[in-house]
């Protein structure tokens, strides 16, 4: 049996281990990062402002667009990495150009976007404080590394009054003071090296990040957001008030008018009134399935009783496509969320089985990093976009109304694979 102190004391190897690894990788990705960083911020420096000088002359219209485009780039796998290394997310808010703009619209347009001028004064802050915050965690790690080798005999081979650090390495106790002190900089690079390395990713993000623009952007996508969820509010209602007065309705009426014509008939001739009831009966069970088929089409009751998942499983199994549907939910996500992700789904299986010529399709759902994702995959023959007045575009605009987003990947000759993730909590 363990004691309580040798878990404590497996705990804490194991957090050692694992601070160890993240000093060590934060001081390969710092270096490689200063490597980097270093020429690439003053080599778009130096393009930037002799391209932008040349302007009056004619010269800059003509190369400052690429050369911006290159800045936004490096900028851009800046913020790649600092999502990546450092979990720090910096959104790029650049002004979208014409796609025929001329070289004129595009230089004075890239030139008049504040995340251009955002780009440019990151570039001097990134060869300094950048490249220095980014070299600091490997030199906290690889610094001691040169003191304890004086500790244990290179301070021999040394010239006379060897500096290291404050340490005056003159003979073998001095050599253990500069050990002693290679030491107390490791235990400081323990600690804080991973830290320093976060540092530079805060920094490049207060230099590069928009939080204005970003709000503006953010208030926009909501006001889109809105009016699509009404417009698809007030389409639907149109639609389930046609369907209620072209189907059901009129079926409904058909069936009142054969029983009023069988209460004539019943004395009269009772052969034609039982004919009639038939055909009553069959009417009402039309109008009955008709109804059914309306509220499915509203919210199934599947979705209701069993949730997403089983939603899908009896969706796939009415498609005339062999479908594949594999599901890993460990709760349910609120209603209207649930809501969304099927008749996403729906109208994707809808497309496949429409449009792709397909004779197999996978269907993936799944929560993980706070996200529900459904991936519809068929072996058809791909070329899907989301184009204007395709249904794939009518689903993007209503994931939009939860903060979802619609992902389509259709080479030629297929396989053409739809994402769907939605921001959401299971329960």
């Amino acid at each position: 049996m363990t004691n309580d102190s040798d878990s404590d004391s497996d705990g804490g190897s194991r957090t050692g281990r694992g601070r160890g690894r993240g000093v060590g990788l934060a001081a390969v990705r710092g270096l490689a990062l200063a490597l980097v960083s270093l020429p690439g911020a003053v080599l778009c420096f130096v393009l930037s402002a002799v391209s932008i000088a040349l302007i009056p002359i004619g010269i800059g219209i003509v190369t400052t667009p690429y050369v911006l485009t290159g800045v936004r780039m490096f900028a851009n796998g800046r913020r790649v990495l600092a999502a990546e290394w450092g979990g720090v997310r910096i959104a790029p808010s650049y002004r979208p150009l014409p796609a025929d703009a001329n070289p004129w619209a595009r230089t004075f347009g890239m030139l008049g976007d504040p995340a251009t001028w955002r780009d440019l004064r990151w570039l001097p802050v990134d060869m300094t404080a950048g490249f220095v915050t980014a070299l600091l965690p490997a030199a906290l790690l690889l610094y001691p590394l040169e003191g304890l080798a004086i500790a244990v005999g290179l301070w021999r081979v040394l010239p006379d009054g060897y500096w290291y650090g404050f340490v005056r390495v003159t003979d073998q106790a001095s050599a253990l003071g500069a050990g002693a002190l290679a030491l107390v900089v490791l235990l400081f690079a323990h600690f804080f090296a991973a830290r320093v390395l976060h540092g530079h990713f805060l920094l490049t993000r207060a230099v590069l990040g928009a939080p204005d623009r970003e709000l503006a952007e953010r208030v926009r996508v909501l006001t889109e957001t809105r009016r699509d969820a009404v417009d698809t509010s007030a389409a639907e209602l149109r639609r389930i008030e046609r369907d209620l007065h072209d189907g059901a309705q009129a079926r409904l009426v058909a069936v009142g008018m054969d029983l009023g014509t069988i209460e004539a008939l019943l004395d009269k001739d009772p052969a034609k009134a039982k004919e009639l009831i038939a055909q009553a009966r069959r009417t009402s069970v039309e109008a009955l399935s008709e109804l059914r088929e309306l509220v499915r089409g509203i919210h199934p009751p599947v979705l209701a009783e069993r949730g997403l998942g089983d939603a899908v499983r009896a969706l796939a199994l009415r498609l005339p496509v062999a479908t594949e549907v594999t599901v890993d939910l460990p709760g349910r996500a609120q209603a209207p969320v649930e809501s969304a992700a099927y008749f996403a789904v729906s109208e994707v299986l809808t497309n496949a089985v429409k449009h792709s010529g397909a004779d197999r399709i996978w269907v993936d759902l799944h929560h993980a990093d706070g996200h529900l994702r459904a991936a519809v995959t068929d072996n058809g023959r791909g070329g899907a976009v989301i184009g204007a007045g395709s249904g794939l575009a009518g689903v993007e605009r209503r994931l939009g109304t939860f903060d979802g987003v619609l992902a389509v990947s259709s080479p030629a000759g297929g396989p053409t694979m739809v994402t769907v993730e939605i921001p959401c909590a299971l329960s």
